[in-house]
């Protein structure tokens, strides 16, 4: 199991590279000059040299490159060419927020999917079944960043219940006060700003993950076991949860792992639509900026948070079935 463990952290690094590369020659190929962009349409030639020696955007591509990982390898992201700090300060005061975001949209896509699969799995060719298939595709169907835009005219605009955009205090300091002083406010105000976000990126995982959860559910519910077990006179929530849900979870746990790491890249449009100050807000700004070392940093921070999610799910196969642990 360590060996395994090792083998995939080291599988990290050929990953994180490549993108890493990837993002970096991308960004040289988009129209656009970043000294340009601080110094205005009237700099002069000399000026605008000047500049990009300063940003250090005056050598080859390749030099900029190989200076660049030089520094990545250090944690060395560069200094935001715009805000005039260091690429990792800014990423990690905005990393916290996506996190927060794509946390609670994952436990919203598990909490619709899980008893909408299992209940469609269950009433197969029912009109339950049906109802629970055309929530998935019109789920799946939906843009994030329309579903974003309807709950605000609704909500905020037409009942006036939940703000439009920004974040409250971080959840974590609305749970601990509420602990700590039995003051529920924080808690209260920092929900109802994350609600809509978080709904409008769930339900986009909740349509793929509830698919994946009645399909496997369908086939564990015609195994030889599950019909032995109904035979011998087990209660049949026994049956469902013990014997068929948990031996159908493999692939679901893959399915809601991908989909994890697939809403941290679309928290990106969610954070545009909702104003969340979080890394997928950054980065649009960043690149209307041509703020290049930004850019780089966010997008290479989000690949590395992917990658570990796939690990974890991976080592999650262990927990599950113990027959992967030999």
């Amino acid at each position: 199991m360590k060996r395994y463990f090792f083998r995939r952290l080291l599988q990290i690094i050929p990953v994180v590279f490549g993108i890493t590369a990837l993002v970096f020659f991308i960004m040289r190929l988009i129209p656009g000059d970043p000294a340009q962009v601080l110094l205005g349409t009237d700099a002069t030639p000399e000026d605008l040299a000047r500049m990009r020696e300063a940003l250090g955007l005056n050598g080859s591509v390749w030099s900029q490159f190989l200076s660049y990982m030089r520094g990545a390898l250090t944690l060395d992201f560069g200094e935001s060419i715009f805000q005039k700090d260091a690429v990792l300060d800014i990423l990690m005061r905005s990393f916290p927020a996506t996190l927060e975001l794509s946390v609670c949209a994952i436990l919203i896509s598990v909490l619709i999917a899980a008893p909408l699969g299992v209940a469609a799995a269950l009433k197969r060719n029912t009109w339950i079944d049906y109802a629970g298939m055309a929530f998935a595709q019109l789920g799946a169907s939906m843009p994030v960043f329309w579903i974003g835009v309807l709950l605000i005219m609704y909500f905020s605009v037409h009942l006036g219940w939940l703000p439009s955009f920004g974040r409250g205090d971080p959840l974590w300091q609305g749970f601990w006060l509420l602990v700590t002083t039995g003051s529920p406010q924080t808690l209260l105000t920092s929900l109802r700003h994350i609600a809509m976000p978080a709904f409008s990126l769930g339900v986009m995982g909740a349509a793929l993950i509830s698919r994946m959860i009645r399909s496997s559910m369908l086939e564990v519910l015609d195994s030889d076991y599950i019909r032995t077990a109904r035979a011998k006179g087990t209660p049949e929530s026994i049956v469902v949860m013990k014997h068929a849900f948990r031996n159908a979870l493999l692939p679901v746990v893959t399915t809601v792992g991908l989909q994890f790491g697939a809403l941290l890249g679309n928290a990106i449009v969610t954070e545009t639509v909702f104003a969340w100050p979080g890394i997928g807000r950054v980065i649009v700004t960043a690149i209307s900026q041509r703020d290049f070392p930004l850019v780089q940093g966010g997008v290479i921070l989000i690949a590395l948070a992917f990658a570990l999610i796939n690990m974890a799910v991976d080592m999650l196969y262990a927990v599950i079935n113990p027959k992967i642990r030999v």
